[in-house]
């Protein structure tokens, strides 16, 4: 073999090695813009900035209700794709497990999948309004010009009027609980957040890039 063609093979394997190099690094380098969006750097802001723009979530939720003198748990899947499908199904307890509510804007669908029932309701505001909702809390706070936050016990905490309060670690930006008080600031619903995976429209905007 020559020393020309053999020049030349070295440059095709030089630039073969750094175009797939190059893109090798632009991939990841995306990723983890991706991922490093939110975490030990970030400030209050871009953490509350980050929960606003969520655009899908789906977690379990561990839910106590206390009523008068008694209190029922309930753990269930929330889901939810921006801007209008919510989805909420009841795994324990064992008698209403497999209860699923699901909304598509202002048409909710009350499902048993245990008796094979589906019930439809439309333009009914108040049912479809669901304070336990992960998305209606983030949509309220949107709307509300009088919404406020703190930072308290490495948490930042986000407050309504409405008496509710959700909890996001300062940290790591993880989503961890919410709270609902009745006048007297007494908790009347306790929602403790477990494998939340959460997409958000700014991240999307990134990995579109």
């Amino acid at each position: 073999m020559s020393t020309k063609k053999l020049i030349i093979i070295i440059g095709i394997i030089l630039i073969s090695i750094i175009f797939i190099s190059f893109s090798v690094f632009k991939f990841f380098n995306k990723k983890m813009i991706s991922n490093s969006k939110i975490g030990n750097n970030s400030s209050s802001q871009e953490i509350i900035n980050h929960i606003l723009n969520i655009s899908s979530y789906e977690l379990i939720a561990e839910v106590e209700i206390k009523s008068n003198k008694t209190v029922n748990k309930y753990k269930m899947k929330q889901q939810y794709i921006y801007p209008d499908i919510q989805t909420q199904e009841i795994i324990e307890p064992e008698n209403i497990s497999g209860v699923k509510l699901m909304r598509n804007k202002n048409e909710i669908k009350l499902i048993n999948t245990t008796l094979n029932l589906v019930t439809i309701f439309k333009e009914h505001q108040y049912i479809t309004n669901n304070i336990l909702n992960l998305s209606d809390f983030i949509e309220e706070y949107k709307k509300d010009d009088k919404t406020s936050y703190k930072e308290e016990n490495n948490h930042i905490i986000l407050e309504l009027n409405s008496k509710r309060s959700l909890y996001i670690d300062k940290n790591t930006g993880e989503i961890m609980k919410m709270q609902i008080e009745d006048n007297n600031k007494n908790t009347m619903v306790y929602i403790l957040y477990n494998e939340v995976k959460v997409n958000s429209l700014e991240e999307e905007k990134i990995e579109n890039k």
